[in-house]
C-alpha cells in the first residue's frame, strides 16, 4: 500500500461542496487508468472498460465534515453552522483551517464558557452546546472581515500518525475508502464489467453527489466504500462493537440507509472465504452511505457497502487498522474481476 497517497488525502482539506484539493489528487492518481470526466456535483469519475455489458458503480465520498461561516462579530470572532454531523463533546479545543479565497488560514475551535475553574456545580452539569462555540484567529476584527466571507468553509487541522497497524488521521471518512477505490482499480486483473470508479462529493449531507451519478451512470449494481464504527473501546459493551480493528474487511448486511442485496453480500463473503481475505460481517442500525442514495434510483440498483472498520468516526482521530485497509483493496479487485459475470436477479 501506498500511504503516502493515504497521507494526502487524509490531511487534504475540503467539506461538502468544497472538494477541489480531493479532486485534483483523484485525478492525478486515476487518469492513466481510464476516461475521466466531473460532472456538475463535482464528482470525479473514471471509467475502466471492459469487454461486457455490465455496468458497476463504486462510489467513496471525499467530502469531510465541517463548518460553514455564518456570521463575524464585532471583535471577529466567527460563528458556524455545522456540515455534517457533530457531537459537540468532540470539539472541545482544537485547531482548524478557514477557506478563504487567499487559502487557508489557522485558528482555534473554542467553545464560549468561563474557564473550568469559575464555573457553577450547575453550569459544569449544563453541558455542551454547538451554537456556543466559536473560531478565533487571532486577528483584528478589520482583519478577519478583510479575509473571511460569510459562506467560508471550516475544516479540522489533523496530521497523519501510524502508531503499530494503526492509521489515524482528521480524515479517514471517507478518504481511506477512495484510497481502497484507487488502489484496487490499480490492482485489478482482468474484467469484462464498465468500472465507473467515481469520488463522490456531498456525501456528509444527504447522499447528494452519488445520487446524480447513479441518475447519469445508470449501473447494474453499487457498491459503495466508507468507514463503519469499530466500537471495540473501553467503556462500549461488546455487543455494540458493531466491528473491530484487525478483524478485516466490513461486510455490511444492513444501515439506516440500505438492506444491502443479499446476492451482492453473499458474492463478496464467497469471494473473500475462497481467497482467504479476513472479514467480519457488520450491522449498523445508525449511519448510511452513498449505497443507499443510489440503490432506489431507476426502478431499483443491486446495492451494496464494503466499509472499513474505524474508531473514533466524526473526531480528529479517525482510526482504522492498515490490516483491514489490504483486505479490502484485496476483496474488491476481486470482485471487479468477476462481477461482469454475476447473476443478481431475485
Amino acid at each position: 500500500m501506498d500511504l503516502s497517497l493515504l497521507q494526502r488525502l487524509t490531511e487534504a482539506h475540503g467539506t461538502s461542496g468544497q472538494e477541489q484539493a480531493l479532486r485534483e489528487i483523484v485525478r492525478e492518481e486515476l487518469g492513466a487508468y481510464g476516461e475521466l470526466s466531473t460532472d456538475a456535483l463535482g464528482n470525479v469519475i473514471c471509467k475502466k472498460s471492459g469487454a461486457g455489458d455490465v455496468r458497476v458503480l463504486i462510489a467513496a465520498h471525499i467530502d469531510e465534515i465541517g463548518f460553514i461561516v455564518r456570521h463575524i462579530d464585532s471583535n471577529g470572532f466567527l460563528k458556524f453552522a455545522p456540515l455534517g454531523g457533530w457531537d459537540p463533546r468532540q470539539m472541545n479545543s482544537q485547531r482548524v483551517q478557514v477557506r478563504t479565497r487567499e487559502g487557508l488560514v489557522p485558528g482555534l475551535l473554542m467553545h464560549g464558557t468561563k474557564p473550568a475553574h469559575l464555573l457553577s456545580d450547575s453550569e459544569k452539569a449544563a453541558g455542551q452546546k454547538l451554537e456556543d462555540f466559536f473560531v478565533d484567529l487571532g486577528l483584528s476584527a478589520d482583519q478577519v472581515k478583510a479575509k473571511v466571507r460569510i459562506g467560508d468553509t471550516i475544516t479540522m487541522e489533523g496530521r497523519f500518525l501510524a502508531t503499530g497497524n494503526h492509521l489515524t488521521c482528521k480524515a479517514m471518512d471517507d478518504r481511506v475508502g477512495v484510497f481502497v477505490m484507487i488502489e484496487a482499480l490499480k490492482k485489478v486483473g482482468g474484467h469484462s464489467a464498465d468500472i465507473y470508479a467515481v469520488a463522490t462529493t456531498q456525501e456528509e449531507i444527504g447522499l447528494r453527489g452519488a445520487s446524480a451519478v447513479g441518475s447519469s451512470v445508470l449501473p447494474h449494481v453499487v457498491i459503495a466504500l466508507d468507514v463503519t464504527l469499530a466500537n471495540d473501546i473501553p467503556g462500549v459493551p461488546d455487543s455494540e462493537s458493531i466491528t473491530k480493528l484487525g478483524a478485516g474487511a466490513a461486510i455490511k448486511i444492513m444501515d439506516s440507509s440500505l438492506i444491502c442485496h443479499p446476492k451482492v453480500v453473499e458474492h463478496f463473503r464467497a469471494i473473500a472465504e475462497k481467497h482467504e481475505i479476513p472479514h467480519q460481517m457488520e450491522i449498523l442500525t445508525g449511519g448510511g452511505t452513498d449505497a443507499g442514495g443510489i440503490q432506489r434510483l431507476n426502478g431499483g440498483v443491486p446495492a451494496f457497502t464494503l466499509s472499513i472498520p474505524c474508531r473514533y468516526v466524526h473526531t480528529v482521530n479517525e482510526t482504522v487498522d492498515a490490516r483491514d485497509v489490504q483486505a479490502c483493496i484485496d476483496l474488491l479487485a476481486k470482485f471487479l474481476e468477476e462481477v461482469g459475470e454475476a447473476d443478481y436477479s431475485l
